[in-house]
């Protein structure tokens, strides 16, 4: 299971914790809401939180948004 203390969003300082938060505060539900929105800014300074992940590990902010919508996080 997904440390919800990971930074996802390393440019923003956004750990999964904070981003999911961000998602269900906001009802934010698709990637396109995610990347748009000004309240709680992430993936908007490099790619890698939306692609491969920071690390290429795979986590990354459609991933966290998966975990969201099936209440996993």
């Amino acid at each position: 299971m997904l440390d919800v203390n990971t930074e996802i969003c390393v440019c923003n300082s956004l750990t999964a914790k904070d981003i999911a938060e961000c998602i269900k505060e906001n009802n934010l539900r698709s990637l396109k809401e995610m990347l748009q929105n000004q309240i709680c800014p992430m993936g908007d300074k490099c790619e890698a939180c939306r692609d491969e992940g920071y690390h290429n590990d795979g986590l990354n902010l459609p991933l966290i948004l998966s975990l969201v919508k099936t209440k996993q996080i």
